[in-house]
């Protein structure tokens, strides 16, 4: 499902215009963003949770020339899905 889908199914179901469903969606996407750049979480009960991970740094190979190279340490996004979630997507 693309973001226009996501905003035109919000506007369908809200009964608001597209734009007010973009921006909603964009502010949610904004608040996320900004509170894991903020090292903190975000928690949706029964959804699941935004969470920000720590990759240590690690040696990787070149594809092309199989040289070792040493991958950085990062700081990386990631979604715990929630047991609702789970379980509706087990049940289909």
């Amino acid at each position: 499902m693309t973001k226009a889908e996501i905003v035109a199914r919000m506007a369908k179901d809200t009964g608001m215009p597209k734009t007010k469903a973009e921006k909603a969606l964009n502010t949610f996407v904004d608040c996320v963003t900004g509170t894991l750049k903020k090292g903190k979480s975000v928690t949706l009960v029964g959804f699941g949770s935004f969470v920000v991970s720590k990759r240590k740094a690690r040696a990787g190979r070149n594809p092309q020339t199989g040289a070792t190279i040493k991958i950085a340490a990062a700081k990386v996004p990631r979604f715990r899905a929630g047991k609702a979630l789970k379980d509706a997507v087990r049940r289909g």
